[in-house]
């Protein structure tokens, strides 16, 4: 299997190393992106898998399992980069790319989807996040960034149970200051021809106040 130029990352048991998960959140920021524009808001902690804090979620709770195999409508593993291009350049038409990532920014719906291909061009990592809205946007129909079963940044994390079930560990993270939860979920049970690893960042529940994804990450079996 080739590597990939930002370092091999794959999966162990079902969960990723605590080198790998830190090679993947810091290669998103590395290249040629502005570090304020992309970098300041996604960045992500590296997670250590033996967290004292994580949670592993019992066997018996997660009953309800379901896989998932897109996200925007691209499939890792198997989808190259230019059929992202062309269902994303009308929404940015400038966007940053640089030789193993492409990063389209959608600011009136306040997301921002990054997409990590290999040296053939084939996508390995996708990922969508939430960024601060900035002008005065028109009302817009619902983000085309979704998983294959309908799961969008800003839903709730009601919504992320309800399709996929108990995730198999949460743990505690941070952005901005802001203490967010990361639900990790390994679908190796699924078969090797699909995507292994969802990771979906929440804001955790508050009193009064339910939490909501910020962020979504799908990625490809031969990571």
């Amino acid at each position: 299997m080739p590597s990939l130029p930002r370092g091999e990352w794959s999966v162990v048991g079902s969960q990723f190393s605590v080198e790998k998960r830190t090679k993947l959140r810091s290669y998103f920021c590395i290249g040629r992106l502005p570090r304020q524009t992309l970098c300041g808001l996604l960045l992500l902690p590296a997670l250590a898998g033996g967290h004292p804090s994580q949670k592993a979620v019992p066997k018996k709770a997660s009953a309800h399992r379901a896989n998932e195999l897109t996200l925007a409508g691209l499939r890792p593993g198997r989808d190259k980069l230019e059929r992202a291009e062309q269902l994303y350049r009308s929404i940015d038409p400038e966007s940053s790319t640089n030789d193993s990532q492409t990063v389209w920014k959608d600011l009136c719906r306040k997301e921002v989807l990054a997409i990590d291909f290999d040296t053939e061009k084939r996508i390995q990592v996708i990922r969508a996040g939430a960024v601060p809205r900035t002008g005065d946007c028109a009302a817009l129909p619902p983000s085309p960034w979704k998983t294959g079963r309908g799961l969008r940044v800003t839903d709730p994390t009601a919504k992320v149970l309800q399709l996929y079930g108990e995730p198999d560990s949460k743990s505690p993270s941070t952005r901005d200051g802001q203490p967010l939860e990361l639900w990790y979920y390994a679908f190796d049970w699924a078969g090797p021809d699909v995507p292994q690893v969802m990771e979906v960042l929440c804001t955790r529940e508050s009193p009064g106040e339910s939490g909501h994804v910020v962020e979504i990450t799908l990625a490809a079996p031969s990571l």
